[in-house]
């Protein structure tokens, strides 16, 4: 049996999406909240279990192990030490966790947590005979329909605005990966298991590009002339800690524009190797996104 969480989630859907195409033969038990949309895991012919629930709540990720084989755990990284934990306990054979390439930021608060979580994580698989193989993914920024929070804010920046300021030039270097992307590597990888067991990934876009490069291929999507300022990054953070400051901490963007400053690009070269991955070009991966927006503008 396969344990799933966060299947009907952003990254999710396009994993189940592999499974269908596939026709993967087995028991998928999958984890969903009472207000979760499962009408495409309804509608998949393939054999569903789900089981609604809090990963939140320890007893009930006792309850739903029993039975269960190899575990895709796509929903949140923090619940990563207890899923681990209890299929060590139930003797599962394999456990595949997406976890986040921002673990190598020198600026995000949070990265500091993703490596106590992967710590905890190598202490549980470091036990004496652990029955569990664990493999890591760790995506970089994740983009793909306008459900995502990273490519979607851009278009709609570019769909609304004729000058857009850019920090630092816009010189850092990105490398965002569609979700489509990342459903077929979570599908390869759970068919590898000799190959990818006990290892991490880093699972990126084609290849790295500067910021600025990313809005202007938005713009030419739209067909559009847009005006870049450039700002420097110890006045963007100025701003951000100011609004911090007057919204009593409601709305905090300093790290999101610290990160704007450093390069968030890393090489897939270990999974093209072990897994054949290879992602699609950003030019395509926009073109889609953005004809998904321009079509939802229409319908409204």
């Amino acid at each position: 049996m396969l344990l799933v969480t966060g299947i009907t989630g952003h990254t999710g859907k396009y994993f189940l999406k592999e499974l269908i195409n596939n026709k993967y033969q087995g028991v998928i038990r999958c984890v969903v909240r009472e207000t979760s949309d499962t009408s495409l895991l309804d509608n998949s012919g393939l054999n569903i279990e789900k089981v609604v629930g809090n990963l939140n709540d320890k007893s009930f990720v006792e309850q739903i192990m029993p039975g269960v084989e190899a575990i895709m755990h796509i929903y949140n990284i923090h619940h990563s030490p207890v899923i681990v934990e209890t299929a060590i306990k139930n003797k599962v054979k394999r456990a595949i966790l997406v976890h986040t390439t921002g673990i190598y930021s020198n600026f995000k608060y949070a990265s500091q947590e993703y490596k106590n979580v992967e710590q905890k994580v190598f202490e549980l698989t470091k036990q004496k005979e652990c029955p569990t193989k664990v493999t890591i993914l760790r995506p970089t920024m994740i983009y793909g329909d306008i459900c995502d929070s990273n490519m979607s804010k851009f278009i709609k920046m570019v769909d609304k605005l004729r000058v857009i300021p850019v920090i630092n030039k816009g010189e850092s270097l990105l490398q965002p990966v569609n979700a489509r992307d990342l459903g077929k590597a979570f599908f390869n990888v759970l068919l590898s298991p000799t190959e990818t067991s006990g290892k991490v990934y880093d699972l990126s876009g084609e290849k790295p590009i500067k910021m600025i490069e990313v809005f202007r291929i938005i713009s030419k999507e739209f067909n559009r002339q847009t005006t870049f300022v450039s700002v420097p990054l110890s006045l963007g953070e100025l701003l951000a800690k100011s609004i911090k400051i007057i919204t009593l901490g409601r709305i905090n963007y300093v790290e999101k524009v610290q990160r704007m400053g450093e390069d968030r690009s890393y090489s897939h070269i270990n999974a093209r190797n072990d897994f054949g991955y290879n992602p699609m070009s950003l030019e395509e991966g926009i073109r889609i996104e953005v004809k998904e927006y321009l079509e939802a503008k229409d319908i409204r």
